[in-house]
Formats: C-alpha cells, sequence, structure tokens
C-alpha cells in the first residue's frame, strides 16, 4: 500500500552554512589587545603609592640619577653695570639663565648667594659687598650638580662711609668685614624632615646675631659669641623651592647678607624587598588565565579548520583508476 514511499538518510553535506561558524577574527584581535594591555600594565613605571607599604625590617631603598650633558648655556649679569659704585648693601643681581638650573653668585670668588632660575630664563638675587673692588660673576648647576660654564664678570665697588650709619651709632673701622659663608649653595630634602645649613661667621666683632628667614613665614635668630661654623636646621611643611635669607650682625652694627636655596621635594616611595605590590599579585592570576583563553580558541580554530578539510576531502568526488570508465546509471 505504501510502497511508493521510501525513507532515506540525507548524506551531509560537508559544507559550514554561514553565520553557524565561531566568528575567530574579532576573538583574537580582542585576545591580542587584552595581552597589550596586560604587558602594559607589566611593564609601566607608573605605580600607585598605595601599592607599596611602608618600609619593613630588612628592606633597601634605592635612589639613583640618570647622566646628562652638564649645561651648556652661562648666566649673563646684567644688573648692576661694569664699573658701579655702591654706598650701601645689600645690592640686587639679576640676568638671565638656563631655565631648569641653579644659579650661584660670587663676589671675589667667594660664595655670595644662589637662586633657582625662573620659568622666564631670568634670575634676581640680593647680595652683600666686600669693601672696596668686588669681581661679581654667575655659574649655572643643573639637577645633577654638573656646572656651566662661569659667566663675564662686572667689576663694581662698595665706597663704605660714615653716612650710612645713625645718628646715635659708633662704627669702629678697626675690626674686619663681618661676612657669612656656607658650603651649600643649596639644600634639599622632603617635608617634615629636618633641613640642615652650616653657617660660617667670619670677621666682625663678637657677640654675634644671625637672623635667618625660612622663606616660609618661619624665621629665627641665632646668637653666636664667637666666629665658628654652626648648623641650624627647619622642617618644612610643603614641597616647593624656598629662599632662605641669612642676615648677620655684630657688636659693633657691621651687617652681612647671605641668601641659600631650598628644593624641597615631594614625599618619597619605598620599595620594600619583603612585600609583594597588590597590582604584580594581580598579574600573577590574569598573565595564566589569559594563556589559557589563548590556547583554548586558538584549539577550537584548529579543530574547526582539520574538520572542514577531512570533510572537504570526503565529498569530493572520486576520480577511477587509468583505464577504467566511469559508471552511469
Amino acid at each position: 500500500m505504501y510502497s511508493h514511499l521510501k525513507i532515506s538518510h540525507h548524506r551531509y553535506s560537508g559544507r559550514l552554512r554561514p553565520h553557524e561558524h565561531t566568528s575567530y577574527v574579532p576573538l583574537f584581535i580582542l585576545i591580542l589587545m587584552t595581552g597589550l594591555v596586560l604587558v602594559g600594565f607589566t611593564v609601566s613605571p607608573y605605580v600607585r603609592a598605595d601599592d607599596h607599604p611602608p618600609p619593613q625590617a630588612n628592606s633597601v631603598s634605592l635612589t639613583g640619577t640618570m647622566p646628562a650633558p652638564a649645561p651648556k648655556t652661562t648666566a649673563v649679569i646684567l644688573s648692576p653695570v661694569d664699573q658701579h659704585h655702591f654706598i650701601a648693601t645689600p645690592i640686587t643681581v639679576s640676568g638671565t639663565c638656563p631655565t631648569g638650573t641653579l644659579v650661584e653668585v660670587y663676589k671675589n670668588n667667594i660664595f655670595a648667594g644662589s637662586t633657582p632660575c625662573e620659568s622666564n630664563g631670568k634670575f634676581s638675587l640680593e647680595i652683600d659687598l666686600l669693601f672696596g673692588q668686588n669681581s661679581i660673576s654667575a655659574r649655572v648647576y643643573d639637577v645633577l650638580n654638573q656646572a656651566g660654564p662661569v659667566s663675564k664678570s662686572v667689576t663694581v665697588y662698595y665706597d663704605f662711609s660714615l653716612a650710612q650709619a645713625s645718628p646715635s651709632s659708633f662704627l669702629d673701622f678697626s675690626g674686619a668685614q663681618l661676612l657669612l659663608n656656607t658650603d651649600a649653595a643649596y639644600r634639599g630634602s622632603f617635608p617634615d624632615q629636618s633641613l640642615n645649613v652650616p653657617i660660617t661667621v667670619i670677621g666682625g666683632t663678637a657677640p654675634f646675631a644671625i637672623n635667618v628667614n625660612w622663606g616660609d613665614s618661619s624665621n629665627e635668630v641665632v646668637p653666636r659669641s664667637d666666629n665658628s661654623t654652626f648648623n641650624t636646621s627647619h622642617a618644612y611643611k610643603k614641597p616647593g623651592t624656598y629662599k632662605i635669607a641669612l642676615q648677620g650682625s655684630d657688636s659693633k652694627k657691621l651687617v652681612a647678607y647671605l641668601s641659600v636655596s631650598a628644593i624641597i621635594n615631594g614625599t618619597p616611595v619605598t620599595f620594600a624587598t619583603t612585600t609583594t605590590p597588590k597590582s604584580a599579585t594581580k598579574l600573577l592570576v590574569l598573565w595564566p588565565l589569559f594563556a589559557m583563553v589563548a590556547t583554548l580558541v586558538t584549539s577550537f580554530w584548529l579543530g574547526e579548520r582539520r574538520e572542514k578539510h577531512i570533510l572537504g576531502d570526503t565529498n569530493k568526488p572520486q576520480t577511477p583508476p587509468f583505464g577504467i570508465a566511469p559508471q552511469t546509471s
């Protein structure tokens, strides 16, 4: 009755129908982008401060400097002009300089003061003068304390006279001139850390009073009973560049001035060898996961290509051996 009905198996063609296979190109692009992000975080020099705990026992702190050429541009003194005479000190020395440097000023090869070069390429500071002739010169230093060339010197004269004295004061010129000096052209420290400045009193007549203005509204007077070197210290609260102004006076009313620059850096980060940063711990977990996902996707892609190749070979028409004609129905 139903002899004309026949059920036969539909042979699979072996062809991949559109949109039924995995989109491997977007997957590979996504894996590549993820790998680049992981590499960037691994080698990135920017590490959050909170990833590094405070120094522990047996920890090691490392600091270093990168080599760089010394400054080649010299400072130029524009004021005062050559051969000018003064009857009072301090005087203002100003001029041009390469930005990012520290300018040191000398009088007759004696350190007279230092100041950072401003962002507009100019400097200005007050210095005192020696009695008589003063040869003023300037020299710049970079952040590595490498010296640049010495500027052209300017010669000026300090004509000290009784006209500077007040009617009630008596000046005795039998004593030597009072000078202040230091071996610190500039001083560097960090916030809330003690900054020490050595000061040497030269000449004058004891006792002495040294007024120290730290440049952050802090001021102190240090009494001294003799000519000697002493240390004065201060702790700054905020990072920045400060001008330390020193003024000394002796029992005969002679006065000396000195300016020193203080550079207070940001709070340092200490890298301890006994702990592992949080970011490094996260990367140790993410890298194996990334490798696993990349391996799985690659394996599926290779397997699908192999299966497609096998199915394609099965469905190809078979060529009969040579000399045998193909059968036809």
